[in-house]
């Protein structure tokens, strides 16, 4: 039986997603062995992504592997896939859409966006969550935050910035929901 290789970048939230596929796959009988890799991206982490300049940072090494044959499909988050692919790669499938809204995190439950007085930093990847941030918040600093779910809440919990924002999609399925809290007590 011919095994489909698919792959993959090591990131629990990568694997999660690359599993759900496996599983679709293995439900019609196909075989597949999942190939890990770290991508630009996976690997600096120092620098916010519109910095490292390149398109296709979480992509690029997938598309390597994919045009040398090394694997047969790779699974990725679509946010993260440059809006061109090359004409020799195609997009095959897409899963059931999770909830598309963002999410704060936080360890502080009581967290208020909407007093000025309060010194609040929050820490995200995105320029358009930045710009998001500034344009309803302008008194909340925000700090870059680059790495996996994990490394991000770690990065929190240390000090780093009082609150993260994420796409709710990422949370639910690390199963961090607990940690979600609303900007406005009790307003979504």
């Amino acid at each position: 039986m011919t095994v489909i290789r698919v792959g993959s970048r090591k990131s629990p939230l990568a694997m999660w997603q690359t599993h759900y596929v496996e599983d679709r796959l293995k439900a019609h009988g196909l075989e597949v062995e999942i190939i890990t890799m770290e991508t630009k991206g996976d690997k600096i982490l120092n620098t916010s992504i519109a910095k490292i300049g390149s398109k296709g940072v979480f992509t690029e090494e997938l598309e390597q592997q994919l045009a040398d044959g090394s694997i047969d499909i790779a699974v990725h988050s679509a946010k993260d896939m440059p809006s061109v692919l090359p004409d020799i790669f195609e997009i095959i499938a897409f899963t059931e859409r999770e909830q598309s809204n963002d999410v704060l995190l936080s360890d502080n439950k009581d967290l208020d966006l909407s007093d000025p007085a309060k010194d609040i930093t929050l820490g995200t990847s995105s320029v358009r969550r930045r710009a998001l941030l500034k344009r309803l918040y302008p008194h909340i600093k925000t700090v870059d935050i680059r790495g996996n779910l994990q490394t991000r809440v770690a990065k929190m919990k240390n000090g780093l910035c009082d609150g993260i924002l994420l796409a709710f999609a990422g949370v639910h399925r690390m199963d961090m929901e607990d940690m979600i809290i609303t900007a406005h007590r009790g307003q979504a």
